[in-house]
C-alpha cells in the first residue's frame, strides 16, 4: 500500500483577475507548473493527479504536468470540497492500494519535494505548520477519505483533520499560497532567495 499525490488547482481565481491564475508566469513557467513538479519530483508518490475545473481546457494546452494525471472537477464551482471528492475518486478508480493521499495547493509554487517527502512517511491527518499557521501539505488516510462525502461548498478537509499531528516546516520552505497579484509579487520576491 503506497502514497498518491493530488494537487488542488480547480479553482476560477476570482480575486486574481480574468487571466487563470494558474498561468502566471512565475520565474518562467505557469504558477501551477511548480507544484505539479514538485509533487512528481517525490518518486515514492504513485499516481499523482491534478484536479482542474475553471480554464481547464486552457491549462491542459499550457502546463507541463510531467508523470502527473489530470481530471476535470465538473463541480468546481461548487467548492474545494467537490475538488476533494474528485481527486480521490479519481484516485481510488486508478490506484486500489493507495494507503494515503498527500494533498497540495497548485497556488502554493514554494512547497518543496523535500517536504512533500516529509509527510509520505507521516500518519493520516497530519499536515504542515507554517510559522505555527496551517498550510499544505495534508495526509489523507481511507477515515478521511471516507468522510469527504458529508462536505460541502468551499470547506476543505480541515475539520477532518482536527486532532491530528502537525508538522513545522516553515523553516524549509513558504506554504503561501497565492491568491491575488499582489500575493504573487511577493511570493516572487520569497522565491528569488531560494530559486
Amino acid at each position: 500500500m503506497g502514497a498518491a499525490g493530488l494537487v488542488l488547482a480547480a479553482g476560477g481565481g476570482t480575486r486574481f483577475g480574468a487571466s487563470p491564475k494558474q498561468l502566471a508566469d512565475f520565474h518562467g513557467r505557469p504558477l501551477l507548473e511548480w507544484a505539479v513538479r514538485a509533487q512528481c519530483d517525490v518518486a515514492s508518490l504513485s499516481p499523482v493527479v491534478v484536479v482542474l475545473g475553471a480554464s481547464a481546457p486552457e491549462i491542459l494546452e499550457r502546463v507541463d504536468f510531467g508523470r502527473a494525471e489530470t481530471v476535470v472537477c465538473e463541480e468546481w464551482a461548487a467548492g474545494q470540497a467537490s475538488s476533494l471528492r474528485c481527486g480521490v475518486g479519481f484516485l481510488a478508480a486508478r490506484a486500489a492500494a493507495v494507503s494515503k493521499v498527500i494533498v497540495t495547493l497548485g497556488d502554493a509554487p514554494l512547497v518543496t519535494p523535500e517536504v512533500i517527502r516529509l509527510f509520505v512517511s507521516q500518519p493520516p491527518r497530519a499536515r504542515a505548520l507554517y510559522r505555527g499557521r496551517p498550510g499544505h501539505p495534508v495526509v489523507l488516510g481511507p477515515e478521511e477519505i471516507a468522510a469527504l462525502a458529508a462536505l460541502d461548498g468551499d470547506q476543505g478537509a480541515k475539520e477532518l483533520l482536527r486532532g491530528g499531528p502537525e508538522v513545522e516546516v516553515g523553516h524549509l520552505c513558504s506554504g503561501r499560497d497565492v491568491d491575488t497579484p499582489q500575493d504573487l509579487e511577493e511570493v516572487r520576491d520569497e522565491a528569488r532567495a531560494v530559486i
